[in-house]
């Protein structure tokens, strides 16, 4: 098996035809660009739709399981719960039973190791989780979810763990897309400088949406471990990113707050790297691009 994947994964997984689909979550931000893409290179891609009537009488393929809730999980725990754990047990349990699943990608987070506080956060750490904390109810969620796919996925379950997953300034969610469109619409005004309610001192771990992408082709179709970071596997803080966007950008940025978080985990993304042969691309090479394609279209 693996040596017959092996070509695969050198090539990229730019030819996919012949191989079949199944993205769970579809409507969301990772789920349609994985759509497009899967079909780009010629797979066959189902999408079903969030109450598709089962049972779903279709061989799954490779599926991968977008669906899920993050900036309002807090105001919708049943759905976390139901997005997260539920639904993901009856997509799993069919497709084992049905013999119709030939891979399941579970996507995860890396808030996981949010608790570790400093040093290096690999796929082999032990999670620390806190019942009572509010904020927590998406990591066991999501936890449960990893549970699952370990007990029960018959070794053809795997968890791909997404650190902050960004496209650009019209991305709908996220402080990142937030402060480009506010930098963006100020150069646009003549206007040389912005406030943020943030601090310098925030830190995150930000990975571009076709590099998630590929990484989750390439875990579905060639993975052989259980769990995968997906992530840049550095921390950029706030205080680099306004920097950079004074300097590249000409625009500088105010922070409103000087909070001083404790301390975050680097993720460590050696297992994708070696195995799979992923490169991220830096945060800060996307956004000379973004900077450069803005430039030459009057709309940003």
């Amino acid at each position: 098996m693996v040596s017959e994947q092996a070509p695969l994964v050198a090539q990229g997984l730019r030819d996919l035809q012949g191989l079949r689909f199944t993205v769970v979550g579809a409507a969301g931000f990772v789920g349609a660009r994985l759509c497009a893409t899967l079909q780009a290179r010629g797979a066959q891609v189902w999408a079903p739709a969030r109450r598709e009537p089962w049972p779903w009488l279709v061989p799954l393929g490779h599926v991968i399981y977008c669906a899920g809730l993050t900036a309002d999980y807090l105001a919708r725990p049943f759905d976390t719960v139901e997005a997260h754990v539920s639904h993901l047990a009856q997509v799993l349990g069919y497709g084992l039973e049905q013999g119709a699943l030939e891979s399941l990608v579970y996507l995860s987070s890396t808030r996981l190791y949010d608790g570790q506080g400093e040093g290096l956060a690999n796929e082999a750490a032990v999670l620390p989780l806190d019942p009572a904390s509010p904020r927590h109810l998406y990591d066991f969620s999501k936890g449960l979810g990893e549970s699952l796919c370990h007990v029960a996925g018959q070794g053809r379950a795997r968890v791909a763990r997404l650190a902050c997953v960004y496209e650009g300034p019209l991305d709908a969610d996220g402080f990142l897309p937030a402060l480009l469109r506010q930098v963006l619409a100020a150069r646009s005004a003549g206007v040389a400088r912005v406030e943020v309610s943030s601090s310098p001192h925030f830190a995150r771990d930000y990975v571009h949406l076709d590099d998630v992408v590929e990484a989750l082709i390439r875990i579905a179709v060639s993975g052989r471990q259980p769990v995968y970071n997906v992530a840049s596997g550095v921390n950029v803080s706030n205080a680099s990113l306004f920097e950079c966007l004074a300097r590249r950008w000409g625009c500088e940025v105010l922070p409103l707050l000087q909070t001083v978080p404790g301390p975050v985990p680097l993720v460590d993304i050696e297992r994708l790297r070696t195995e799979l042969h992923w490169r991220p691309r830096s945060l800060f090479d996307v956004l000379d691009d973004v900077l450069a394609a803005c430039q030459g279209d009057r709309t940003c």
